[in-house]
């Protein structure tokens, strides 16, 4: 219980708060509220006054048991849960040269008699000189050397609203993931399970395969009917129930199910193996033969239709999929075939809608086919295309293919040109049946600062946490430092993670760097390397905007040798921004503007970039983006190229923002006097019953 009320707090920022007896001692509750909201304060949180006003009638045993978990809850979500040292204990003050730095190691080296026995004359390794990557003092020496924040009407403070019961709350948390129409992250996919094992209720819609397969895990578990459709949604099932990958692009270990689950599973999929459905079965050869080794369905002659499933795996029964004969049609230059093939699937007709129009001799009847298709496909399918229309006409700097943990690389855009008639038509098909299908506002409001984030049609790369917005988001950046920070603690072996950050011209050329191996230049100071982490280790990185003699700063985090950022126990990255005059500590909970975990397959994280713009004014990109990199000793002078090169094309690229759909939004006649209400955070004075949109359910704004 206690996890799912945390989960709601920190998706949400809304306190789970059923019927609760009120106090008996006058004035003891409301003494422990104000209390309450003061340690949240130091934090940069806050309660609304409503949830004050509730605490403040709860006996204060309660408020304090209460007040503990929250306070717990919103620490982790800013990353002040740990303690962050810094390497050099003045930082950002006195941060030595380089390599002046390293030469008074290597001297006290050679006066140590134990630690000249480690040197060898011809090479200089800086991880056999004493006190190199290792905390030289204590967090408490830290706290010394440093004087208290200064609080600022500029620091954030983020506003906790009073919830219903947790019952309440987290069902509506279960229904609005579950029925998400982009797909959502492995930790949204994790809460999307436990929320499906406490909720009694079932969504009515589960748009995204592999949502549907975490439910029906715990359907299985239950003994419940699946929710199938398909042969795949089964091996996804199955993947889930063995801990892998729902998504399945790794392959899933697939562990032994009892009778009942292997009846269940194969039941289920004898319900959809139609001769058109296992066509989807040579995708998955491979896990298909796992699987079938687990389910022994030759011991289940009452499912025939099951058992072809793994006759077509095993080569037995021939099964010719639908993208062969597409791919087929199109390779002989029968466009026209490969339109009526597709004109049954048509989402997959809109995928390859780009495709088909260089392909065919007839632009016009492939438009025709599209305008069909338009109406039966997803909202995420013709939103995405839109997004892919509107930069089909410009010059861009390369393609940048991102798949789904967030590696990205980039290759030369090779595509025949498209007319500019055929893209100014298939957008027009697009907007109108977008505009179709987006409800009635009534009375719309939107907050300006929102306009500019991107649609989230896709969730998967982006890892939940404070202040997260979707990939090619642009924010303003308030405050005169800017400081990137990442923590990370290792699990069982040694682990060194280098926070850097990449400085290039407006032509993205003329690089210059801040990492471990420079620690500063005339605007920005590095807080010192830290190679080992079995305790925890933090790294920073301050940024003084007004002096800064690049105009784009890319923060990143190589992995130079140990874990994976997914194999650490804990690895998160996160940036503050605070006024000149502030001081404080090197990380501080209020100044905090974002924060979220570090995975993905990379060995490099791209998180962000920070542009300035023409008139000085800062903004930051979200690019939430990993770099292959090598398998250790990657450094920020060896991936510049490809960090610029990735990065513009982000920039560059004109994603679908929130001002497209708003601009649609207030294009409809308002049938209805309810309000909507779009915003990075809700106002306090809303009207009752209003529709309210923010970052953490702006997915529920995407048509289905």
């Amino acid at each position: 219980m206690d996890n799912l009320e945390s989960l709601v707090i920190a998706r949400r920022l809304r306190v789970p708060m059923g019927d609760a007896p009120t106090g008996s001692q006058p004035g003891w509750g409301e003494a422990a509220a104000r209390q309450l909201d003061a340690a949240l304060l130091s934090v940069g949180f806050t309660c609304s006054a409503a949830l004050l006003n509730r605490l403040a009638k709860l006996p204060g045993e309660t408020v304090v048991d209460l007040g503990v978990r929250v306070l717990a809850a919103v620490r982790h979500l800013v990353g002040d849960h740990v303690q962050h040292n810094a390497y050099f204990i003045d930082f950002p003050r006195n941060v030595p040269d380089t390599m002046e730095f390293w030469v008074g190691l290597l001297r006290e080296a050679l006066l140590d008699p134990v630690a000249v026995t480690r040197l060898r004359p011809a090479t200089l390794n800086l991880l056999v000189l004493p006190g190199y990557g290792r905390y030289q003092h204590t967090y408490a020496d830290l706290l010394a050397a440093h004087a208290e924040l200064v609080p600022l009407a500029g620091d954030r403070v983020t506003v906790l609203e009073l919830g219903a019961s947790l019952e309440s709350e987290a069902r509506e948390l279960y229904f609005s993931l579950a029925g998400s129409e982009a797909p959502l992250a492995a930790e949204d996919l994790r809460a999307l399970h436990a929320l499906a094992a406490f909720c009694a209720d079932e969504p009515e819609r589960i748009p995204v395969r592999e949502n549907r397969a975490v439910i029906n895990d715990v359907r299985l578990a239950a003994g419940r009917p699946l929710l199938v459709d398909t042969v795949t949604d089964v091996l996804r099932l199955a993947c889930e129930a063995s801990g892998g990958d729902v998504t399945l692009t790794t392959p899933t270990r697939f562990r032994s199910f009892r009778r009942p689950e292997r009846r269940a599973l194969l039941r289920a999929l004898d319900s959809v193996a139609s001769p058109v459905k296992l066509a989807d079965v040579p995708r998955h050869r491979e896990q298909w033969k796992r699987l079938g080794e687990r389910l022994h369905p030759h011991e289940y002659p009452q499912f025939p239709r099951a058992a072809h499933v793994f006759e077509v795996a095993r080569g037995v029964r021939r099964a010719r999929s639908f993208d062969s004969r597409v791919e087929a049609a199109l390779s002989a230059g029968r466009t026209s075939e490969a339109v009526e093939l597709l004109e049954r699937t048509p989402g997959a007709l809109l995928r390859r809608l780009d495709h088909l129009l260089r392909a065919g001799a007839d632009p016009g009847g492939v438009l025709d086919a599209a305008e069909k298709a338009a109406a039966a496909a997803s909202g995420r399918v013709l939103l995405s295309l839109r997004e892919h229309l509107q930069n089909r006409l410009a010059l861009a700097p390369g393609r940048v293919f991102v798949n789904r943990r967030g590696r990205a690389w980039t290759a030369a855009d090779t595509r025949a040109r498209l007319g500019e008639e055929v893209v100014t038509r298939a957008v027009a098909i697009l907007d109108e049946e977008i505009t179709r299908r987006l409800p009635a506002p009534g009375a719309l409001v939107v907050d300006p600062e929102v306009l500019d984030v991107a649609l989230p049609l896709s969730g998967k790369p982006v890892a939940p946490g404070l202040g997260m917005l979707p990939r090619g988001s642009l924010s303003r950046v308030d405050g005169d430092l800017l400081r990137f920070f990442v923590h990370w603690r290792q699990a069982a072996r040694r682990t060194d993670y280098d926070l850097s950050a990449l400085m290039l011209d407006a032509s993205y050329g003329s690089a210059e760097h801040v990492s471990w191996t420079n620690y500063g230049n005339d605007f920005a100071e590095y807080s010192g390397d830290l190679t080992d982490a079995t305790d925890g280790a933090s790294e920073f990185i301050n940024i003084r905007l007004a002096r800064a003699t690049r105009p784009i700063i890319i923060p990143q985090v190589h992995i130079y040798a140990g874990e994976a950022f997914d194999e650490a126990a804990e690895a998160f990255f996160g940036y503050m921004t605070r006024d000149a005059e502030q001081e404080g500590m090197p990380f501080e909970p209020r100044t905090v503007r974002m924060k979220s975990d570090l995975r993905g397959a990379g060995r490099v994280a791209l998180p962000l970039a920070f542009l300035r713009d023409d008139d000085g004014a800062w903004r930051v990109k979200w690019l939430h983006l990993y770099l292959k990199g090598d398998p250790s000793f990657n450094q920020v002078e060896a991936n510049r190229v490809t960090s610029s090169l990735l990065v513009r094309s982000i920039v560059e690229r004109d994603h679908l923002r929130v001002r497209y759909l708003a601009d649609l939004l207030r294009s409809k006649e308002a049938t209805s006097e309810h309000t909507t209400y779009i915003g990075l955070q809700a106002p306090a004075d809303l009207p009752e019953g209003a529709r309210v949109y923010t970052p953490a359910t702006l997915h529920e704004l995407i048509p289905a």
